[in-house]
């Protein structure tokens, strides 16, 4: 992030707005709107009677924003798909959010679900899922974790190192199964939201090298308990466009050519990664134009190798769920900082922070906020969102403008944390997690129970072993 030399404090993308209480479209939920009171309102609920019912900091997920988004991919990819004579399998990304419900809403519109642990497992289980539609990733998938999936008949396991071959088909063999993997390669494509680094090998821990994956196949294929579908490739994290696709797709098809000689390769996964809008300025790529683009792209690669195109398998999760999510927080206090002679800058500082969204002080990442529970006609004032943790990193928007007269008390929103707010979130310092509350045609309701202090001290053994010997010291007096 670079500052104009005229603005030092100001990022160069972040320009003063007209209204400091406008919510940019692409950004928040789609239904999302300010009321005649000047209140924010998600899923017809209004911020303070949410404050009110759930107190804050307060994670709330429009239900109709990720169904609508859950739908609009899968309508996507099966239309490109059909387009070529093929089908698509969209799996929802668990690691994004995962909950019950969240489950639940995904696969009653058509999803599959791509789980990377057994909690994320046991939690796709719990909320119904039928495992047939589970893939299970993991680059340290543990024995008693691939016997878990196997157990329950998880659809298909991504296989990510030569190790986990001989595991996974032992514990096949041990149960009588034979159990459907996926490969899953680097293609050393590497893609980050504008840009893409193409190189012959990616320095990072998960899958295997793509000049290995036919030896790795023929290991597969020669074990009786596994079956081969076909190879994954994830090639990053919040992509705009389509072109880094393209090219790890280029790739992994001349592998995929080769593997059909010795045998079918029905499914080629082509990951997710697709990205969102977290500011004004961000432009992500629409879900049919991705779809489109990259399916496309395949069949291309197909028909010039003279190759039937194969079921293709995507696993957007950020883009289902990271628009849905809007965190409310109360502001505490609000302190001018001078930073030199002739610049200031005001720190709002919230009753959360990075222990409910740890994005900022881990990846830089950016935001926007907005004053929730009223309108404004102060000037736009440059104000940096803080947390309430015990470290200087704790910041929950690094640099945004508000009406001038933010204060405490205010309710705070800050939009798009649906993605790995709620699956990044600690108790650093002590501090509870919060609710997760869904909300639809104005009713809301808890989907994920917040943490009280009891909680908290039930898990601290001395706590539990001093109320013993307290009860032990009245029971003898």
């Amino acid at each position: 992030m670079s500052a104009s030399p005229d603005r030092p404090l100001v990022p160069d993308w972040l320009t003063v707005p007209d209204d400091a209480n406008a919510l940019a479209q692409g950004v928040w939920p789609d239904a999302a709107h300010r009321d005649d009171r000047g209140e924010l309102v998600v899923g017809g609920v209004s911020a303070s009677d949410l404050r009110a019912l759930y107190g804050t900091p307060l994670y709330v997920l429009d239900e109709d924003e990720v169904r609508g988004r859950a739908r609009r991919a899968r309508a996507a990819f099966d239309a490109a798909a059909a387009r070529h004579g093929t089908t698509a399998h969209v799996y929802y990304a668990g690691k994004a959010f995962l909950s019950t419900e969240v489950v639940r809403w995904v696969t009653s519109e058509g999803l599959a679900v791509d789980v990377a642990t057994g909690g994320e497992l046991a939690v796709a289980l719990a909320a119904g899922a039928d495992p047939a539609r589970l893939g299970f990733h993991g680059n340290n998938k543990s024995v008693a974790e691939i016997a878990r999936a196997i157990a329950a008949g998880v659809g298909s396991i991504v296989i990510d190192s030569e190790i986990e071959v001989e595991r996974v088909a032992a514990e096949a063999e041990r149960r009588g199964i034979r159990q459907s993997v996926r490969l899953r390669v680097t293609s050393g494509v590497h893609a980050e939201t504008h840009d893409f680094l193409a190189t012959a090998h990616e320095d990072q821990k998960f899958g295997i090298a793509l000049d290995r994956a036919e030896a790795v196949v023929a290991r597969i294929r020669a074990l009786p308990s596994l079956d081969f579908g076909g190879l994954h490739c994830h090639i990053g994290s919040q992509i705009f466009g389509v072109d880094g696709f393209r090219e790890s797709a280029a790739r992994l098809l001349d592998v995929h050519e080769r593997l059909l000689e010795g045998g079918p390769v029905r499914v080629l996964n082509l990951g997710g990664g697709f990205g969102i809008a977290y500011t004004s300025v961000d432009r992500p790529t629409p879900i049919e134009e991705l779809a489109g683009a990259i399916v496309d792209a395949v069949a291309g690669e197909c028909a010039r190798r003279g190759i039937p195109v194969p079921v293709l398998a995507f696993e957007p999760g950020r883009a289902i769920v990271g628009p849905a999510g809007v965190t409310l927080y109360e502001v505490g206090t609000v302190k001018p900082v001078r930073v030199s002679d002739d610049l200031t800058r005001v720190y709002v500082s919230v009753d959360g922070g990075m222990s409910d969204n740890a994005r900022p002080a881990l990846y830089g990442a950016q935001y926007s906020a907005r004053i929730a529970s009223r309108v404004s006609d102060a000037d736009p004032a440059l104000v940096r969102v803080v947390g309430k943790h015990c470290e200087s990193g704790d910041i929950v928007v690094d640099a945004e403008y508000l009406p001038g007269d933010v204060a405490p008390g205010d309710l705070l929103a800050v939009p798009a944390t649906g993605a790995y707010c709620f699956s990044l979130s600690s108790n650093y310092n002590y501090v509870l997690r919060p609710p997760v509350v869904a909300v639809r045609g104005g009713a809301s309701r808890v989907i994920v129970r917040g943490e009280t202090i009891d909680d908290l001290l039930a898990h601290d053994v001395g706590v539990h072993d001093a109320a013993q010997a307290l009860r032990f010291g009245k029971d003898s007096e």
